[in-house]
């Protein structure tokens, strides 16, 4: 076989030291863009340690190859404007920075470049320096310069490699970047699921309220008619039958001094004294008529028995403890005492996280006290803050519980207060003065 044969089979003319030399070179070369890729699929697996690491990793593998002297790769402004950090660098004792005065002298203006006006395609010059664009979808959103030790350093092979290198980098970042909003948007969904789960408890609870509160309306409308009937039958009784009686105990009366000492008048006078009866027993009648069955009893621990059911649920124990002699108060005063405590039951239910709730009603002399406590997590200070800032009235309508609890408190001219309870919770305090009710 010839000499020429065997050129163009091998490529390599063995029999001169020239060709030789380029043949080691060239394999070195090859060696190097193994290794530099083999540094890629490093640094990309790091993908899931975050951008930075990947970023790190990215420099270092390039730096590495171009034996450079500085590196930097940066993200252009405006794109992937979830990445973090926008650019790293490697300064020229081997350090990673993120600072701009951290980067060497000659790197700051490559990386202004980078960041406003991204190259579009690699360049290489003379003394070494080095530009690669960063792009997805053949758009160019950042890149990688720096400057190699050598000018052999920057042949078209490795411009290829860092082509690579810095493309799947581009191609991670915003990988990440999806994956972070996807992150975003399903906690975010998680949140509102939860709000609406939370408001639909409270709404739950709210139409428990309304029903409750339904029921007695129509218990009340129903007594009021049934006490308009009684008062019409009594004043029929006292207008009309009274009167006949009474008219008919006269007539009697009037024979009977007529008919005086006779069989007759005896008679009469037993009619006389049975109408004087009947007009007693009428009266007795028409005072029980116009008297509403339990219109002096008090019906404010009643009302605190229906809430206090109202609101027990599965892990959540209200007890209702009563002391004193309870006083009928005004049936306004009864139903505002009984909305207030209600409300705080709900506050304790939907937002405390409390296993135990105690509700205790205290008629004194000439105060009574309402307080309910809870063994929950929340914060009086915190909730006093809150009812500052209802009162100042900055908040909408659906953040004005406290606020409406102090006022009716003050409408019975009383106080309202917030207080740290001795069960480890909140306690709501309501002090207010006994108003008897006036008589049927």
């Amino acid at each position: 076989m010839s000499s020429a044969d065997l050129a163009s089979l091998t490529g390599v003319r063995s029999g001169k030291n020239s060709y030789y030399r380029e043949f080691r070179r060239s394999s070195e070369r090859l060696e190097a863009a193994v290794r530099s890729l083999d540094h890629i699929s490093v640094a990309l697996v790091r993908t899931v340690e975050g951008p930075r690491a990947l970023l790190t990793a990215v420099v270092q593998a390039a730096a590495e190859h171009l034996q450079a002297r500085w590196v930097v790769l940066a993200v252009a402004d405006g794109c992937l404007p979830e990445s973090r950090p926008r650019f790293l660098g490697l300064d020229e004792t081997g350090r990673v920075v993120d600072t701009v005065e951290a980067l060497p002298e000659e790197a700051r203006p490559w990386l202004a470049r980078l960041r406003g006006d991204p190259p579009d395609r690699a360049e290489a010059e003379e003394s070494g320096l080095v530009v690669v664009p960063m792009s997805i979808d053949g758009v160019p959103v950042g890149g990688v310069a720096g400057r190699a030790a050598s000018r052999e350093l920057t042949e078209p092979l490795d411009l290829s490699v860092l082509r690579i290198l810095v493309n799947q980098a581009a191609v991670a970042l915003h990988t990440a970047s999806l994956y972070n909003s996807s992150v975003a948007l399903r906690t975010r969904a998680d949140q509102l699921t939860q709000e609406a789960n939370q408001h639909a408890r409270d709404l739950a609870v709210r139409s428990q309220e309304l029903q409750s509160a339904q029921a007695l309306l129509i218990a009340a409308r129903e007594r009021e008619a049934l006490d308009v009937e009684r008062h019409r039958i009594a004043r029929e009784l006292h207008d009309s039958v009274t009167q006949y009686v009474l008219s008919a105990g006269m007539a009697v009366e009037v024979a009977r001094g007529e008919l005086e000492g006779t069989d007759v008048a005896r008679r009469l006078a037993e009619a006389r004294d049975l109408t004087q009866h009947a007009v007693g027993q009428l009266r007795a009648a028409i005072y029980s008529l116009n008297q509403t069955g339990d219109g002096d009893a008090p019906v404010l621990p009643r009302l605190l028995e229906q809430a206090c059911a109202l609101h027990a649920r599965p892990g959540l124990a209200v007890d209702l403890r009563l002391e004193g002699s309870p006083v009928a108060l005004p049936v306004a005063a009864e139903q505002s005492l009984a909305r207030l405590a209600g409300e705080a039951l709900f506050n304790v239910s939907a937002h405390s996280g409390a296993n135990r709730c105690v509700v205790r009603l205290s008629y004194g002399g000439s105060q009574i006290r309402l307080t309910v406590d809870d063994d929950g997590t929340g914060d009086p200070a915190t909730l006093r803050t809150l009812l500052r800032v209802e009162e100042a009235g900055d908040v909408d309508g659906r953040h004005r519980g406290l606020v409406n609890m102090a006022s009716r408190a003050e409408e019975l001219g009383g106080s309202f207060a917030v207080r740290r309870s001795r069960l480890g919770g909140v306690r709501t305090l309501v002090q207010v003065p006994v108003v008897r009710r006036a008589a049927s």
